[in-house]
């Protein structure tokens, strides 16, 4: 721990060891653990990618070396873990349900004709062997596996490269022979038929690596032109970017290590011994579907709106709708009802991360072309999603969409809609603001809360926030927007949620019962934290759920002590904001999609918002009891941020299976 501070990617690779931690329970479906190790190993990539730069630059200070030190501690430990899972307890349990996944062993005799055959009709079409000499030019695209294989022919030694087409073929071969379903590797499947490859050379060794490379893009904040080409111009740049991690098969010889590093320029790399596969995230294309050995199927529940007008609808009472236990139909439905209805006049939405094939995108184009104003912010920084925000920005905008891209300096991170609909005499406002992403895909696994609202305040002070987006910059003293409801990041987020705590302290040091339930993503920003062990040492009760980052120490004597921190990985992804606030018994209840981090609170364009209706307000309440009580699916924080196991003790509690089964009673 820094001072009061866990360090950010010490508790991260917590998170991911949480993430691990699920694929080891036995009492879990067999497939679901072969996914947590899919979700482990692709976490383990973005780290090495996004965040490995840093701590690679950092560990050359002398009082970092300790965190790089730590981190990669961290790692082996977890990697030991990975491999003893998969190894001893997940494909043996595949085995006994007459799933044989080849994995380290010879391939069956049996299949050797059927393999030969898919080697030579198709895995060959896909090679591009590469012989590494002095004047090398060859270089490996991020992430992507490939072989490094030794040659000898006539006294000569040579060391080639031949790519693993697993992104064109996929990595899995299944064959099924009786009633058993056997799995191959693609790389094995290569690596049997390699001296094919090589007519005339004698193949001596064959060993997997990959290079991960860093993820950022280089920016200009005050670029003036094309921002789209700029960007799409820099993804192209990315895959060639700094060599973060070189991964290779430890039984690679050393001179054949030596000669690869030299070759591809990989001394700066973090160069690190792995097993004889990588890129595991591909389990998550595993080939074999089972309902007995995955999780019991929770179809989506309706969210209750009938009726011909879901705007109707929405003028009586506030909607909610939690995904993906709900549908995302309702969603769909308001943005499809805008795009047909003739009395509405102007849709504006903010778009982060649109989905590949968006439904809501298509809706905005009809709405463009039925005659409405469509203002559509996207967001083409959102961290590799940029080239499919491009494209979408682009489809939009040659449908008649008024698109506006990113500010230089900030993202947008906010999700919120606005729809204008003349009714009568009266433009009646209509508001959708969000937890998560404009996007059908994630929302069938992110768990997230969608408002629909026609409150008059709320969407006022939502068509100035879209006002100031039209104008691509970053806020000015003299810009005079000081909501009243919203809390919007770069305006009054931070200040108000300080206010809030204050409150709960004043509360506490009168006597009066205080306390702060926080559901997020993140928790890094330290005004925030330490304003959090401010308001515990005045005595407010604080019970925090953080899925991933956590850099507050819960329960250190003096300065934490009222504090909790749960941590909670089951079948889905917890994703939703939510603050709730004692307030002397008025409990107050925001929601929205600004993490406690740096980048949410100085670097980004985030909203949260009030929860008025009681009726809403109680459901989500409810949601958040059933999570704290959670004591299956959560653990507990200690001090350094390591995971600790509840007790479980009598009810015994899966939040996930209970908000279910809450809001199907309901």
């Amino acid at each position: 721990m820094e001072h009061q501070f866990i360090n950010r990617d010490i508790s991260w690779l917590s998170f991911n060891e949480r993430v691990l931690d699920e694929a080891t329970k036995a009492a879990l479906p067999v497939l679901e653990r072969l996914r947590f190790l899919s979700i482990y190993s692709s976490n383990l990539d973005e780290f090495y990618r996004v965040r490995m730069p840093a701590i690679m630059a950092l560990g050359k200070l002398r009082e970092q070396v300790q965190v790089a030190d730590t981190v990669s501690a961290l790692i082996n430990r977890q990697l030991r873990l990975f491999g003893q899972t998969l190894a001893t307890d997940i494909i043996p349990a595949l085995r006994q349900n007459k799933i044989h996944l080849v994995y380290n062993e010879p391939l069956p005799e049996h299949l050797q004709p059927l393999l030969l055959a898919y080697f030579q009709a198709q895995l060959s079409a896909f090679l591009q062997p590469v012989f590494l000499g002095q004047d090398n030019t060859f270089f490996p695209e991020n992430n992507r596996i490939y072989l490094a294989v030794s040659i000898e022919r006539d006294g000569l030694a040579g060391l080639a490269v031949v790519n693993i087409p697993s992104a064109e073929l996929g990595r899995f071969f299944p064959a099924q022979t009786g009633d058993v379903q056997y799995v191959v590797m693609l790389d094995d499947i290569l690596k049997a038929h390699i001296h094919l490859v090589f007519p005339g050379w004698k193949v001596t060794g064959c060993y997997s690596f990959k290079i991960t490379r860093d993820a950022e893009l280089e920016l200009d904040d005050e670029y003036k032109g094309d921002i789209a080409q700029l960007i799409e111009e820099q993804i192209v740049k990315r895959d060639f970017g700094y060599a973060t991690r070189f991964l290779y098969d430890s039984a690679m010889p050393d001179e054949d290590l030596e000669r690869i590093v030299a070759a591809l320029k990989l001394d700066h790399a973090n160069n690190v011994a792995g097993g004889r596969y990588h890129n595991l995230k591909d389990f998550a294309d595993f080939p074999v579907r089972r309902d007995a050995l995955s999780y019991e199927r929770w179809p989506a529940l309706q969210a209750g709106v009938g009726g011909e007008s879901l705007f109707a609808a929405i003028t009586q009472q506030d909607i909610v709708v939690h995904t993906p236990y709900q549908s995302y139909d309702t969603v769909l439905r308001f943005f499809n009802e805008a795009a047909l209805d003739a009395d509405v006049q102007e849709i504006c939405i903010t778009m982060y991360r649109v989905a590949g094939d968006s439904r809501i995108a298509h809706a905005l184009i009809s709405a463009a072309r039925n005659g409405k104003q469509v203002t559509v912010f996207v967001e083409l920084k959102a961290r590799f999603d940029e080239a499919n925000n491009i494209r979408w920005a682009k489809q939009m905008k040659a449908a008649g969409v008024r698109i506006i891209y990113s500010i230089p300096g900030l993202k947008v991170h906010a999700k919120v809609a606005l729809v204008k609909k003349k009714e009568g005499l009266r433009t009646r406002y209509y508001g959708l603001l969000a937890t998560g992403n404009f996007n059908e895909s994630t929302a069938r696994f992110y768990t997230d809360h969608i408002l629909f609202t026609a409150h008059k305040g709320i969407l006022r002070e939502l068509e100035l926030l879209f006002l100031f987006l039209a104008k691509r910059r970053k806020p000015l003293l003299d810009d005079h927007f000081e909501p009243q409801h919203l809390l919007i990041a770069q305006f009054n987020l931070q200040q108000r949620f300080l206010q809030l705590l204050d409150r709960e302290i004043a509360h506490a040091q009168q006597g009066r019962p205080a306390s702060v339930i926080i559901k997020l993503n993140n928790l890094e920003e330290e005004v925030l934290i330490r304003k959090l062990y401010e308001a515990a040492q005045a005595g407010v009760r604080i019970q925090l759920l953080v899925r991933s980052i956590c850099r507050l120490a819960p329960g250190v004597a003096g300065l934490s002590e009222g504090i909790t921190v749960h941590r909670i990985v089951d079948r889905y992804l917890e994703h939703g904001r939510v603050f709730i606030f004692h307030n002397g018994g008025e409990e107050e209840l925001y929601m929205g999609s600004a993490d406690w981090m740096n980048r949410n609170i100085y670097r980004r364009i985030e909203v949260c918002f009030p929860v008025y209706d009681a009726r809403v307000r109680a459901e989500i309440r409810e949601m958040i009891n059933l999570q704290l009580q959670d004591n299956t699916a959560a653990v507990a924080l200690d001090a350094e941020g390591r995971n600790v196991q509840l007790v479980q003790e009598a009810p015994v509690i899966a939040s996930q299976q209970a908000i279910y089964n809450f809001l199907k009673e309901r």
